[in-house]
């Protein structure tokens, strides 16, 4: 259950992320409450999920997870360069997380 709420809290905020884009600086309303909404309930899932996992763990797959989707989401939708940089720094922070993970929580 744990899992599914910290997958629902990044699809929330790359969904709210999305929006932001799509609201062309919160002027278009839709979009805007996408914004609001979405980062709403990516937070309070969040802070669900912290009762259970630690908050560096939490975070940091919270965070690299959306950041990565986005860019990738960038890149598939948007048009966005795909250079070797990018793509590897994506591969640092898939990285990063496995260390975390691997470090544990204690």
């Amino acid at each position: 259950m744990t899992a599914f709420l910290l997958a629902f809290a990044i699809s929330s905020e790359v969904a709210a992320t999305l929006a932001l884009k799509a609201s062309d600086g919160l002027s278009r309303p839709l979009p805007a409450a996408i914004v609001v909404v979405g980062y709403g309930v990516s937070f309070w899932l969040l802070a669900l999920v912290l009762k259970h996992l630690s908050v560096g763990t939490t975070y940091a797959v919270w965070s690299a997870v959306g950041t990565a989707a986005i860019a990738v989401i960038g890149v598939i939708a948007y048009g966005e360069t795909a250079n070797a940089l990018k793509i590897a720094s994506l591969g640092l922070i898939v990285l990063g997380v496995v260390g975390l993970n691997a470090a544990g929580t204690h």
